[in-house]
């Protein structure tokens, strides 16, 4: 049986020894700035596509403007608000919701003007998920009725009553009554009824005339953007948000769903 043949660059010829030489041939720095500078590039561009995508589809931080929601929410706070409410995971009683403006809710504002490259710069960030956007066209409120919840205030105690049951709100701005004006709605079909927890601050359900809108204030599902679920900042008020589900425990579901 004849020998294999040798292969002259393992053997270590000439070519191999050249070869080996270029490999260990060390990097000019030019080169050296250039491979860091191509690493640093891709690093952000992968950072800003994911944060991208968690903003659109799963996460998204909101700035809060006004003082609607104290004492759970305090103006300046920043909250993360999670997409996957409603959708995969329903919407219940008690839940913080930002929502769009379902129309003339808000004062028509000029937009905040923000020139030059700072400008470019804090609106990409936003755009990409890496700042809080600043609700100017979003509300945030507490989901009080689902779709064919019967609600009501006041009782004689002057509480709200929820498909009969009358409720008591450990979440109210001390001092705040449950509601200093009456009403008695049935919330229609894809519609929830929300209200701030500084009731005496809070322009919410209660305040859109039924004969203008046709919904009785109700906010349409389909305008809310997600479930706040955190106060992200500042660090002292940091924690999760809660939907205080012993609050509707003994709420039943609505008669007659519509």
């Amino acid at each position: 049986m004849s020998a294999p043949e040798t292969d002259p660059v393992a053997e270590g010829s000439e070519e191999g020894r050249h070869v080996a030489a270029e490999d260990k041939a060390p990097q000019s720095p030019l080169g050296m700035v250039t491979a860091a500078v191509r690493e640093v590039v891709v690093v952000i561009a992968l950072a800003l596509v994911l944060s991208f995508v968690v903003k659109t589809w799963l996460l998204q931080a909101f700035f809060i403007p006004s003082g609607s929601m104290e004492d759970t929410l305090l103006v300046g706070d920043r909250v993360i608000v999670s997409k996957l409410t409603p959708g995969p995971v329903d919407l219940k009683h008690g839940d913080v919701v930002v929502f769009q403006d379902p129309g003339g809710w808000l004062e028509v504002m000029p937009p905040v003007q923000r020139g030059g490259v700072k400008g470019a710069i804090h609106d990409g960030l936003v755009f990409v998920g890496l700042l809080p956007a600043e609700s100017e066209d979003h509300l945030i409120k507490r989901v009080i009725g689902l779709p064919g919840d019967h609600v009501m205030c006041c009782s004689a105690n002057r509480k709200l009553k929820v498909n009969g049951v009358e409720i008591t709100e450990p979440y109210l701005k001390p001092g705040d009554e449950a509601s200093e004006m009456n009403f008695d709605i049935t919330v229609p079909a894809g519609h929830v009824w929300v209200m701030g927890d500084h009731r005496s601050d809070s322009e919410d359900s209660r305040f859109h005339d039924p004969s203008r809108t046709g919904k009785d204030g109700a906010v349409p599902i389909a305008d809310i953007t997600g479930r706040a679920v955190a106060i992200v900042w500042p660090l002292g008020r940091t924690g999760w948000l809660s939907d205080h589900e012993e609050t509707f425990a003994a709420v039943p579901e609505a008669t007659a769903k519509p």
